[in-house]
């Protein structure tokens, strides 16, 4: 694992700013990104969340996730940095184009 990966650096408030643009359907809340997402049923968001989960352990980044009958909410931050990284923002773009 390349090191910048294990010590990400915390963004700065313009760079936060144009990773928001990337994923317009996030929003920010603090120093975090959040998406709710509704699905057609529970079986769906179980596989939903099944599919964040793959993206997330292939990439040793994990998200928040909370599961209410049809709808996910997720949430990314980076602990270790004690806020936003590229890191959420590359996940987010990734589930997205799911």
């Amino acid at each position: 694992m390349p090191e910048d990966a294990r010590n990400p650096e915390r963004l700065k408030s313009e760079r936060i700013q144009a990773g928001i643009l990337k994923v317009p359907a996030w929003a920010l809340d603090g120093d975090t990104i959040v998406r709710t997402y509704k699905l057609p049923s529970f079986r769906a968001a179980l596989a939903f969340v099944q599919f964040v989960g793959e993206l997330a352990e292939a990439r040793d980044h994990h998200p928040d996730i909370d599961i209410r009958y049809n709808r996910v909410k997720l949430t990314l931050t980076t602990h270790s940095a004690g806020g936003l990284t590229e890191r959420d923002f590359d996940l987010a773009e990734l589930i997205e184009s799911r």
